[in-house]
């Protein structure tokens, strides 16, 4: 697969509704299927028209192969057969979704740079983040806040694959003789910061 000047990946594309260029030509993206302009119905002309056919669970790239990995699977699972979310977002398997999700997360870090940053979108409505970001493979940096009172909320999480080396809580910084060590704050308290 060809990657010349290709260093963006989108795994889980659909129809590209976050996309302000649905064709940018520094990104390859990826769907677990095709379909043709108009399957949605009711005169909307939205296809699903990835650069390769491709399982997010699996992806056929090699290492670190991005330096930009935008992430947005399905946030549902509860949905009939033929409804509009499913037939235009997909559908998480409601039996599988963690180990799913889990292998995405792993397959995106995967061919991600070092240095390099994850997007990651998800919804509430169903499955909470907390949940969701239990199976990613590190703390996001930083999501964006909302003042929203709707009973479900969308967030945008940034994480950068930062080497092993370099990360905040392996580093010492060195003062009088004293060696200071930095510690990373857990999951749940960026997520339910204290309020002063």
């Amino acid at each position: 697969m060809e990657l010349k000047n290709k260093f963006i990946l989108d795994a889980c594309c659909s129809v590209k509704a976050m996309w302000m260029n649905k064709n940018h030509p520094n990104a390859v993206y990826i769907d677990i299927r095709k379909e043709p302009s108009g399957f949605l119905g009711y005169n909307r002309k939205e296809a699903i028209n990835p650069d390769y056919v491709m399982d997010f669970t699996d992806i056929k790239f090699p290492d670190k192969s991005f330096k930009l990995v935008v992430f947005e699977p399905p946030h549902l699972s509860k949905l009939g057969k033929t409804s509009y979310f499913r037939r235009k977002f997909g559908a998480l398997n409601p039996n599988t979704w963690k180990q799913d999700l889990s292998h995405g997360f792993h397959e995106c870090w995967r061919v991600l740079e070092d240095y390099g940053v994850l997007v990651f979108k998800w919804s509430n409505s169903e499955i909470k983040f907390k949940e969701v970001l239990e199976l990613a493979p590190k703390q996001p940096l930083f999501a964006n806040t909302s003042n929203n009172k709707a009973t479900s909320t969308t967030k945008w999480f940034c994480f950068m694959k930062i080497p092993k080396a370099h990360e905040w809580g392996n580093l010492t910084s060195k003062k009088e003789g004293m060696e200071l060590s930095h510690k990373v704050p857990s999951l749940h308290s960026a997520i339910n910061p204290k309020k002063d």
